[in-house]
């Protein structure tokens, strides 16, 4: 399977040791998704579109509320890289 280069670099980055953290409203709904390197800094280019098409993938999961993770789904769908950029 194909996946587009943003999706690619967010998978590279949670492959990593990166994560997703999502804020939800009082209804519970997903209010804003962030994007963690394993450093701590945000990553800029993430959003709620991107968020949703990992999920419908099957390349994040989250377990016991805790931060997204990848998944070993995900771990496939990302092209091996040398330097990993």
């Amino acid at each position: 399977m194909d996946i587009s280069r943003a999706e690619q670099r967010i998978l590279h980055l949670m492959a990593q040791g990166g994560r997703i953290e999502i804020i939800r409203d009082d209804n519970k709904k997903i209010e804003t998704v962030s994007c963690f390197t394993r450093d701590g800094w945000v990553y800029p280019g993430f959003g709620m579109e991107l968020f949703r098409k990992l999920k419908r993938l099957k390349a994040i999961k989250s377990s016991a509320g805790q931060p997204y993770r990848i998944t070993e789904r995900g771990l496939k769908l990302v092209r091996s890289q040398l330097d990993n950029r």
